[in-house]
């Protein structure tokens, strides 16, 4: 895939292509059905599926002080778009300057003089240009003036059931119920919308080594971690390190109350590591990511750090169950140092 963050970067002889754009945080299952159809019009025409896409997004220029939660980074949201098979994405530098672009100004300026537009899919409710001025109508008016084809979908975005069961009804995938979900802990949920697990990604960070004290020592990200941080509590989940290595992980957020809290933080503990590792297990300023797979339990308060162990235990235990993956944290090897 092709990636532009500016338009200088575009080639001149660049195109045709069928393009589309929009926020896409999170590239959840509605935006991959979008996509999809890019892609289809695209190779149904030889030509390129362009996606173009915004940084920052729009809200945090226009109302930075109400503007929601990323639900992924920047680096996540170019891998995963890639994924979807198109060929070229421009991540366009969002500001006040080019949102005063007229609809007229901003399409010939991108789709056409850019990209050679041969065609743009859209959805009925699209808005673009000053303040939000373009819709539907004017950009088949600029299609038929500017000379390319203007496809229109009926729900930009794809339905999916509310529950894991078919019979619980359905809402229109968005980035704003990923988030809902998010926020309650529901990373099963999420995961259905996204089609996919939800991650985070950051740099590991010393923390104040109290899962080392206690035998169940943990990978800290950095407070710039990219991803939207789910409920407080504890889940199953998976750590990938830098080299590409999947572990499976009992996965902490939250500030930690027992020991009268911290920052509120993440902290994957990897189990299930071999014999051989368990001492040189080093994964400081290694950039990381964790997923979340299930929400196993909110965050306790606990007498002192015996409840804590014996909980932590069961933790381990349960989201070993949950991953499929053998052992038991009685039986674990863990540093004692």
């Amino acid at each position: 895939m092709f990636y532009w963050r500016d338009l200088d970067s575009v080639p001149d002889d660049f195109g045709p292509s069928v393009l589309t754009l929009g926020n896409f945080d999170g590239v959840h299952r509605g935006h991959q059905r979008v996509l999809e159809q890019v892609v289809g019009a695209a190779r149904e025409r030889d030509a390129a599926a362009v996606v173009i896409s915004f940084d920052p997004h729009p809200a945090q220029v226009h109302r930075p002080g109400s503007a929601p939660e990323l639900i992924m980074g920047l680096d996540d949201r170019v891998e995963t778009l890639a994924e979807t098979g198109v060929d070229a994405l421009l991540m366009m530098h969002y500001t006040l300057e080019l949102a005063a672009h007229t609809p007229e100004e901003f399409v010939e300026r991108v789709f056409v003089h850019a990209l050679n537009a041969r065609a743009v899919v859209i959805g009925h409710d699209v808005r673009f240009g000053r303040g939000n001025s373009g819709d539907l109508d004017s950009m088949r008016e600029l299609g038929e003036k500017l000379g390319f084809e203007v496809i229109a979908i009926d729900d930009f975005g794809a339905s999916y059931p509310l529950a894991a069961t078919d019979d619980d009804g359905e809402r229109r995938c968005s980035s704003t119920w990923v988030r809902e979900a998010l926020e309650a802990g529901e990373v099963g949920t999420a995961a259905r919308i996204l089609g996919r697990h939800h991650r985070m990604r950051g740099e590991v960070v010393h923390g104040a080594a109290r899962g080392r004290e206690l035998g169940y020592p943990t990978a800290n990200l950095a407070a710039s971690a990219q991803g939207y941080i789910p409920a407080d509590g504890i889940y199953a989940g998976w750590l990938v390190d830098q080299a590409g290595s999947r572990w499976p992980a009992a996965v902490s957020v939250g500030s930690n109350p027992t020991f009268d809290g911290v920052d509120r933080q993440v902290e994957a503990h990897v189990i299930n590591r071999p014999p051989e590792r368990v001492q040189d297990f080093d994964l400081y300023g290694q950039s990381v990511v964790v997923e979340f797979v299930e929400h196993l339990r909110g965050q306790i308060t606990y007498t002192g750090p015996e409840a804590l162990i014996e909980q932590m235990e069961l933790d381990v235990d349960r989201a070993r169950s949950v991953l499929g993956v053998g052992g038991s944290a009685s039986t674990e090897q863990r540093p004692t140092s």
